[in-house]
């Protein structure tokens, strides 16, 4: 299915469905309008297409009991966590029911000597962190909104700190989620590895709710770095900032973010978190380490900036200057709609290996530039992914369509490069025609094969990834 699309509609099931949803779950079901459109795409371009009900659950049994009553009556179930995501992941096509878990959002246990901890899916990041932090411990997933554990497992998110800890997939040791039956699948134990049966936690992370419902997740635990530095360094270009970002990874450097802003963005976030950073192209820089190894590790890459043109290479290990500029960094998708006040934007994303970076943002910054658009560019590019978040008025037809172009040719160009149509924000419905280039015929139709024998009647998000 295509962005914006709608699938038969299975009124009468919907309807029965409803009516023994408000039976069991009594006010905590709502066909409100504004709570329905909530619950849909509220995010980028893609239209909203409303569930028809919203059923708020507190308990993974009542998890089971609302997916087994959509299932006998036909009822498309659609996962809902903090809403954050990018790609329409929450919109439903077909109608059908909202399945809400925002209140499950307790931690289940600590293991603090086996450095995991087990927790709903409703969990913030955040709020996670917080309630570790006495620990000593932390869960370093970032990607930025303060999105649901849960959500962040469905959509293989990643963010800042992937270059030196991974994504959700290498952070995710077991999940529980509840199948097309109504059933709870455990997808293995607290080990930390295992060569056992299918590896079916790697196969719910990132199946953006189109096979299961998360209700339980244990995951990997850091212990919280002794001493942290971070830093500014302006380059001269975009090429000579990704060709020390090339470096930098190539070296051994144990980067723990690596962050591109353009001279773009740098302004933007200037003029909206009220900085004075250099309008060039700019990289934050993070180490993770002992007090001697984060300055050895600035400086080592202070002579890599140097030796490419970058400079001068300012780092501190003041926490209130590293959370100012991070915020700032958090924040650049509102700066970057202030650029032109009453327009939205598309936040899309791609990644591509390393070596190819530079190429890929330069020739995607000519085209911006040839088409007319104002586009800011970041990047998690340490491990080859960046963000370009065209802005336009949704109101001007000729101006959509050629956004929808442009982030099309940026698609294709990571592709070209043997990237990726998504390093983070997923497939959804907005990328959903990208796959088959990307994948190829043969791993689609095992894709869809495996749709066909977890959710027979595609009832979980129908409408996304792949067509059963």
């Amino acid at each position: 299915m295509g962005e914006g699309t709608t699938q038969h509609r299975n009124d009468a099931g919907i309807a029965t469905a409803i009516g023994i949803l408000a039976q069991r779950f009594g006010e905590r079901l709502s066909t409100a309008p504004s709570m329905r459109e909530q619950h849909g795409h509220t995010l980028t371009w893609l239209a909203n297409q409303p569930p028809d009900a919203v059923v708020f659950v507190r308990s993974e049994d009542e998890v089971r009991d609302a997916v087994r009553i959509c299932a006998d009556h036909g009822a498309p179930i659609i996962p809902f966590g903090a809403g954050t995501s990018l790609e329409g992941h929450l919109n439903a096509p077909s109608g059908g029911i909202s399945i809400d878990l925002s209140a499950l959002d307790q931690i289940v246990a600590v293991h603090a000597e086996d450095l995991d901890v087990v927790v709903q899916p409703g969990i913030r990041r955040k709020t996670l962190n917080d309630q570790l932090r006495d620990t000593g411990l932390f869960f370093p997933i970032d990607p930025g909104a303060d999105a649901t554990l849960g959500g962040m497992a469905a959509t293989r998110a990643s963010g800042t700190n992937a270059v030196r800890y991974g994504t959700m997939k290498d952070n995710v040791l077991a999940l529980r989620v509840v199948d097309a039956r109504g059933e709870v699948v455990t997808t293995s134990r607290r080990a930390r590895k295992s060569s056992t049966g299918y590896d079916l936690t790697r196969l719910y992370v990132g199946s953006e709710g189109t096979l299961g419902i998360i209700t339980e997740l244990t995951l990997r635990l850091h212990g919280l770095p002794e001493a942290i530095s971070a830093g500014i360094c302006p380059f001269a270009s975009v090429a000579a900032a990704a060709e020390a970002v090339i470096l930098t990874i190539q070296s051994g450097i144990p980067v723990a973010r690596i962050e591109l802003l353009d001279e773009v963005q740098v302004r933007a976030c200037n003029a909206y978190s009220k900085l004075t950073l250099p309008e060039t192209p700019l990289l934050l820089v993070e180490f993770h380490g002992t007090e001697a190894g984060v300055a050895e590790q600035a400086a080592r890459f202070g002579e890599i900036a140097e030796d490419l043109g970058g400079g001068p290479f300012t780092w501190t290990t003041r926490a209130e200057e590293r959370t100012r500029l991070w915020t700032a960094r958090h924040d650049a998708y509102w700066a970057g709609l202030a650029l032109r006040p009453g327009c939205t934007s598309f936040s899309t994303d791609v990644c591509v290996p390393i070596s190819r970076l530079a190429a890929c943002i330069a020739e995607t910054k000519a085209d911006l530039e040839a088409t007319g658009l104002i586009g800011p560019i970041v990047g998690h590019v340490g491990d080859g992914n960046f963000h370009v978040l065209p802005l336009f008025d949704p109101a001007d037809a000729a101006e959509v369509a050629k956004v929808k172009a442009f982030v099309g040719r940026v698609v294709e160009r990571a592709l070209a490069m043997e990237g990726t149509a998504s390093g983070e924000h997923g497939v959804g419905q907005g990328k959903m025609k990208y796959l088959a280039a990307e994948h190829g015929d043969a791993a689609m139709a095992t894709m869809a094969a495996i749709k066909r024998a977890l959710d027979p009647q595609g009832l979980f998000n129908p409408g996304k990834i792949v067509a059963p």
